[in-house]
């Protein structure tokens, strides 16, 4: 089982922040360190010095660190043209020396949508752009003469497929949600990566056992099962409450949900997850300024795992 540390700057984080995390997931021995991609604050409180872009960010990590795998969870399709989507995802890449990972969803904040100028198309819309960005960057990706795209979305004439991923043969591609329809399909054609965010472990099975059987229908052997869950961990009682009240969380609360209680219990609770056949565990850190956090997750869950 592999962890990664997975953070959601938006909340209110700078740079230096997302730099110190980055740096100390990579120093404790994580396998990566992912963030969400926000424009706008998630529920009321103060957003701090404001969100940061996903993509930029990324880029500057890609520097600031030498191992640690890096993406996002997940890029929405309307905030970014698939062309252009492809070509800073390439270069952060290259940056990295082949470390990057592309999380790709709908989008589903329709506040910041509005906030920022972004259209917001319906549900249905956003999956049929979905499936064309899909189809568009991991084409230029592996094209090898110029490439062509006609959709009803979006057309390509002639583009370069400029430049190229470090990686071969492209980037590993992260699909996510619990949809019984389109996601497993898009998953199943796409995806190196299946993500269930938030889940109980019953919803979780149901979920991967949906893009099993999507992965079967088209002929694939394999798909790589991940979950994502907000983690909350204390040595005692004390310090649980503590990292709670830190979040705005009950610990009551999420200890019945997220992966919250002591680095024993949470061991446990990954174990379920790995019944099912999850291979990555995505810890969602909300207060990225509690460095010994990742610490005692390091050393009392990591190595149990």
């Amino acid at each position: 089982m592999k962890l990664r540390i997975f953070t959601e700057p938006q909340q209110g984080a700078t740079y230096d922040d997302l730099l110190a995390v980055a740096q100390a997931t990579e120093r404790l021995g994580f396998d990566a360190f992912f963030r969400s991609d926000h424009y706008s604050r998630i529920g009321a409180g103060d957003p701090g010095p404001g969100s940061t872009d996903a993509w930029i960010t990324l880029a500057g990590l890609a520097r600031e660190t030498s191992r640690i795998r890096l993406g996002t969870l997940v890029t929405p399709a309307t905030f970014r043209l698939p062309g252009p989507l492809a070509i800073s995802v390439a270069g952060v890449d290259q940056m990295s020396g082949g470390r990057v990972e592309l999380g790709l969803g709908t989008g589903w904040f329709d506040g910041e949508h509005a906030e920022h100028g972004i259209p917001f198309p319906p549900v249905g819309e956003r999956f049929d752009r979905l499936e064309e960005q899909l189809e568009i960057v991991t084409g230029l990706w592996s094209a090898t003469k110029p490439f062509s795209y006609e959709g009803t979305h979006y057309r390509l004439t002639d583009s370069p497929a400029l430049p190229k991923p470090v990686q071969s043969p492209r980037p590993p591609i992260i699909i996510g949600g619990a949809g019984v329809r389109r996601t497993p399909s898009l998953a199943a054609r796409f995806a190196d990566e299946y993500n269930v965010a938030f889940r109980g472990v019953d919803e979780t099975g149901a979920a991967f056992g949906r893009v099993k059987e999507a992965c079967d229908a088209a002929g694939r052997d394999s798909i790589v099962l991940s979950v994502a869950h907000l983690v909350c961990a204390g040595a005692d009682d004390a310090e649980l409450a503590r990292r709670a009240a830190a979040i705005g969380q009950d610990p009551a609360a999420i200890r019945s949900s997220g992966l919250t209680g002591t680095p024993q219990e949470i061991v446990d609770k990954i174990g379920r997850f790995a019944e099912l056949g999850a291979e990555r565990v995505y810890l969602q850190v909300l207060d990225l300024g509690d460095l010994d956090h990742l610490e005692l997750l390091a050393a009392e869950v990591l190595p149990h795992v």
